[in-house]
C-alpha cells in the first residue's frame, strides 16, 4: 500500500529578484511569512521584511556541501529557501532536487536574469546560448564563441565583465561587443557596453549578466561545431590523432548528451576534447602516463573551452581501476601493452562503445583478432595531402591506420555492423 504523501511540502524554494519583497506574488509571499527558518544568501535575507519572522540562516561557503546538513538540522520546521529568479536554472533548486527529492519540494520561481536580459535585449530566449561561470571556470565560455552568435554570462562577480573580455582577446574576439546588465529588475538597474578589445570600465555591481554579440577578428583559427578540429589548434608533441582521422573516430565514438568517455593513451587529448564539444552534459577522462603530456592535455582542455576534462596520470591498466562505468572506450595509444584492451573491454555494459586505432603491424594483428572474436567494424584509413614534388604537386601519404569500432553486446545478440558469425558470441 502507498505510503500518504505529507499534507505540506518539506521545503519550499522561492524565487526572488533585484526588485525584492514587492516583486513576488501573493504564494510567495504567504509561504515566507509562515516559514519557521528562512534559508538564503545574505543579500536575498536582506530583501525581505520583518514580517518574515522565521529564523534567518545564511548559506556557508562552499554552499553544496552544506545543503545536506541544514535540510536534515531543520527537517521537522516549516523551512523556505531563497533563491535568485528561477531555482531550477542554474540555482540551488538542483542541488534541493537531489538531496530532499523533488517529490519533497514546491518550488516558486519569478523570472530568470536571462529573462530579463532577453526581453532587455530583444533576444529571442531560444536562440540565446547561456554560459554561467558562477562557480566554474572562465574557460568553459570559450566552446561558445563563434562568429555572430549571441550569449549570455551568467556572472560570477563585479571583476566577471574584465575577466571575460580578457578572455575574449586572447581567443581571437577582441571585435565581440559586450554589454553588461546589472540589477535586471531592481530600482537600480542599468547597463554598460562597450568592445571586449577596449573593455575599461571599472567594475561594476555584482549583480550582473554579460550580453555577448560574438565578433572574430580572424587572428586564432576558426573552430568548428563539429569533430576535426585542425591540427593547429592543439599543443601537441606529435602524438596527436591527425584531423581527418580524429573526425572519423569520433563518428565512430558517437557521443550522446551525459555520456562518458575514457580516452586511454590520451597524447595530447584530441579525442576526449572533441568528445566533450560535442555536448556541455558530456564527460570524459583521459589517461596518459607521461606527465608532460598530461599537463599539455590539460591546456588544450582549457584553450578549447573543456576544462571539466578529466586528467588521470597513470599507466592503463592500472590507472582504470577506480574510473567510473564508461560508456565509451578510445584507445589511442598503449594498445599492445599487457591487459589494456581487456581492462578496456571488460570495463563496458551492454551497448558499450570501443574503438581502437592502430599504426603498426603488431597493434594491427591485435585489433584482427579481437574482431575475429566480437565482431564489430574494421577499417582502413589512409589520408593523403598534396604537397610540393619539385615544380609540381604530388600526393603526400600519411602513415593508414587500422580502426576497430565495436559495441558490446548482450549475452545472446551480435555485435552491431558485423556479419562475421563470431559475432554472436556471448560474453
Amino acid at each position: 500500500m502507498a505510503s500518504a504523501c505529507p499534507t505540506r511540502p518539506a521545503v519550499t524554494v522561492v524565487g526572488i529578484g533585484a526588485d525584492g519583497w514587492p516583486g513576488l506574488a501573493a504564494a510567495a509571499r504567504e509561504s515566507l511569512r509562515e516559514a519557521q527558518v528562512l534559508i538564503g544568501g545574505e543579500r536575498q535575507l536582506a530583501l525581505l521584511p520583518p514580517e518574515c519572522t522565521g529564523k534567518r540562516v545564511a548559506w556557508p561557503s562552499p554552499l553544496r556541501p552544506a545543503v545536506p546538513r541544514l535540510l536534515a538540522e531543520y527537517g521537522d520546521r516549516r523551512v523556505c529557501v531563497l533563491a535568485s529568479g528561477d531555482p531550477m536554472f542554474y540555482g540551488i533548486g538542483r542541488a534541493l532536487a537531489e538531496v530532499a527529492g523533488p517529490e519533497r519540494l514546491s518550488v516558486l520561481p519569478q523570472p530568470s536574469s536571462v529573462s530579463y536580459a532577453c526581453a532587455r535585449l530583444g533576444w529571442p530566449v531560444e536562440d540565446t546560448e547561456v554560459v554561467t561561470l558562477v562557480g566554474r571556470p572562465g574557460q568553459n565560455l570559450t566552446a561558445a564563441l563563434y562568429d555572430g552568435r549571441r550569449v549570455l554570462v551568467l556572472s560570477a562577480g563585479a571583476a566577471t565583465p574584465a575577466e571575460v573580455a580578457g578572455l575574449l582577446r586572447t581567443r581571437g574576439f577582441g571585435p565581440t561587443r559586450m554589454r553588461v546588465l546589472e540589477q535586471l529588475g531592481g530600482e537600480r538597474e542599468r547597463q554598460v557596453e562597450g568592445t571586449a578589445g577596449e573593455w575599461t570600465h571599472p567594475p561594476g555591481d555584482p549583480l550582473n549578466v554579460i550580453a555577448l554579440e560574438c565578433r572574430r577578428s580572424g587572428e586564432e583559427p576558426r573552430l568548428s561545431l563539429v569533430p576535426g578540429l585542425p591540427d593547429g589548434a592543439y599543443e601537441h608533441d606529435g602524438q596527436l590523432t591527425k584531423r581527418h582521422v580524429r573526425a572519423a573516430t569520433l563518428a565512430a565514438l558517437a557521443p550522446a548528451p551525459g555520456e562518458l568517455l575514457w580516452d586511454v593513451g590520451g597524447g595530447s587529448g584530441s579525442v576526449a576534447v572533441e568528445w566533450l564539444r560535442a555536448h556541455r552534459s558530456c564527460r570524459a577522462v583521459s589517461v596518459e602516463r607521461d606527465p608532460v603530456r598530461a599537463e599539455r592535455i590539460g591546456r588544450n582542455a582549457d584553450a578549447l573551452g573543456v576544462p571539466s576534462l578529466q586528467v588521470v596520470r597513470g599507466e592503463a591498466p592500472a590507472a582504470l581501476a577506480e574510473l567510473p562505468t564508461p560508456d565509451a572506450v578510445f584507445i589511442g595509444g598503449g594498445l599492445t601493452a599487457p591487459g589494456v584492451l581487456d581492462g578496456c573491454w571488460d570495463a563496458l555494459a551492454g551497448g558499450g562503445r570501443l574503438v581502437a586505432n592502430a599504426v603498426t603491424l603488431e597493434s594491427e594483428a591485435l585489433l584482427a583478432a579481437w574482431h575475429r572474436r566480437h565482431g564489430g567494424e574494421l577499417f582502413r584509413l589512409a589520408v593523403a595531402q598534396a604537397a610540393p614534388v619539385g615544380g609540381f604537386t604530388g600526393w603526400r601519404q600519411a602513415m593508414p591506420v587500422t580502426q576497430w569500432a565495436v559495441t558490446r553486446t548482450r549475452p545472446g545478440r551480435p555485435a552491431l555492423g558485423t556479419n562475421d558469425a563470431a559475432s554472436g558470441e556471448t560474453e
